[in-house]
C-alpha cells in the first residue's frame, strides 16, 4: 500500500478504535506516517520503542498496598491518562515474547495490570517483516488476529510530496528523480550496513545542512546510504553549479536552458521548490518551463499539482496546457 494510501486508512482506522499493524521494511517511514495522521487530527501521539522495553516497563513495577493488604501495579507514567491520541507500539514483534505478552493485553482488552487506556486513545503497531533480516519473533496468532494488517511499499512520488513538504534539499529530490531506484537500496540477501531508505536520505539532508567539510562529505554520506549511491550522488551534486539563473527566473520568466538531462532535473526540482516558497512566481515559471523539453516540464507541473497547487487560474497555465496537454493524456 502507497504511503499516502496507507495515511488516509490510519486516519479512518484511528477515528474509530481499530488496532492496525503495518508491515514494511527497515528506513521506509512507517511511523511518520503514523505521526503525521495524529498531527493532521490535532491529537496526542505517544512513540513506544517495544524492543528496547521490559516487560515491567508496560505492566509497571508491583508495590504492596497497606490498605488492600494486596499487591498492586504502578503503571508507567509515559501510557496516557486522558485526552485523545494513537498509541504507535513500534518494533512490536521485534519485542522479547514476554514484553509482547504485555502488549497483547493492552491490545486486547485496552488495559495492563492496574492501567486503562483512554477510549479516546487508539493503538497502532508497526513492525519489519520477518524477511528483512532484522531481529524478530514470531506473532503470536491470537495478537496477530487482533489487527488489522497493512503492508507499506516505497513510493517515489509520495516520498517526494514529503520531501517538499518538509523542504528536504532541493538536490536530494532531483537526484531521486533523476535515480528513483536509489530512494531504497535496501536488500535482505546482502550484509551491507548502510544502504539507502527514505530516513537515511534524511540523514543526508542533514549533513549538507550541516555544512560538513567536503573532504569528510563522500565518507560521510557513504555511511548513509552506501558508497555505491553516495560516489552517485555527489557526482549529481556538482551539476547543481551548472543551473541557469534561477533569481532571473522566477522574477522574470527568462533565462538560460540546459540539454543535460542531470542539470535538467536539478533545474525543475529548483523551479518547484522556489514555487512552493511562493505562489506570485508561478506565472513565470510556468512560462519559461513552456522552453524546458517536454519531459520536464511535465514533471515540473506534476510535482506542483501532486504538492497541492492549483494552477488553474494562472493565464501562463493555459498557454502550457495547449503546449504540453497531449502529454497529459
Amino acid at each position: 500500500m502507497r504511503a499516502v494510501d496507507l495515511g488516509k486508512t490510519i486516519l479512518a482506522m484511528s477515528e474509530k478504535n481499530i488496532p492496525a499493524f503495518i508491515w514494511g521494511a527497515p528506513g521506509v517511514g512507517k511511523s511518520s506516517i503514523v505521526k503525521q495522521v495524529a498531527t493532521k487530527r490535532g491529537i496526542g501521539f505517544i512513540d513506544l520503542r517495544l524492543a528496547l522495553m521490559d516487560p515491567t516497563d508496560l505492566k509497571g513495577i508491583p508495590f504492596y498496598d497497606d490498605e488492600a493488604h494486596s499487591a498492586l501495579w504502578a503503571p508507567p507514567a509515559f501510557l496516557p491518562r486522558e485526552g485523545e491520541g494513537i498509541l504507535f507500539l513500534d518494533e512490536l514483534n521485534s519485542a522479547a515474547p514476554s514484553v509482547q505478552a504485555s502488549a497483547y493485553q493492552l491490545i486486547l482488552d485496552r488495559q495492563v495490570g492496574e492501567y486503562k487506556l483512554p477510549d479516546g486513545w487508539s493503538i497502532i503497531a508497526a513492525g519489519n517483516r520477518e524477511s528483512d533480516r532484522g531481529v524478530t519473533y514470531k506473532m503470536p496468532s491470537p495478537l496477530a488476529n487482533r489487527f488489522v494488517h497493512l503492508e507499506m511499499d516505497v513510493s517515489v512520488e509520495d516520498w517526494k510530496l514529503w520531501a517538499y513538504e518538509t523542504k528536504l534539499c532541493e538536490s536530494i529530490i532531483a537526484y531521486i528523480s533523476y535515480k528513483p531506484e536509489h530512494l531504497f537500496t535496501f536488500d535482505a540477501q546482502k550484509n551491507n550496513k548502510a544502504f539507502a531508505t527514505p530516513r537515511s536520505w534524511s540523514f543526508v539532508d542533514a549533513m549538507l545542512k550541516a555544512d560538513l567539510d567536503k573532504t569528510v562529505l563522500l565518507e560521510s554520506i557513504s555511511g548513509a546510504v552506501g558508497q555505491e549511491v553516495a560516489v552517485s550522488f555527489l557526482s549529481f551534486f556538482k551539476v547543481m553549479h551548472k543551473l541557469p539563473d534561477l533569481k532571473a527566473i522566477i522574477e522574470t520568466s527568462k533565462g538560460e536552458y540546459a540539454d543535460e538531462v542531470d542539470v535538467l532535473y536539478a533545474l525543475s526540482s529548483a523551479l518547484v521548490s522556489a514555487t512552493l516558497k511562493d505562489e506570485t512566481r508561478l506565472d513565470n515559471v510556468l512560462t519559461y518551463s513552456l522552453g524546458l523539453k517536454a519531459e520536464f516540464a511535465v514533471l515540473v507541473v506534476k510535482d506542483l499539482q501532486m504538492s497541492g497547487m492549483t494552477m488553474e487560474h494562472s493565464s501562463a497555465f493555459s498557454e502550457w496546457v495547449k503546449k504540453f496537454s497531449y502529454l497529459l493524456e
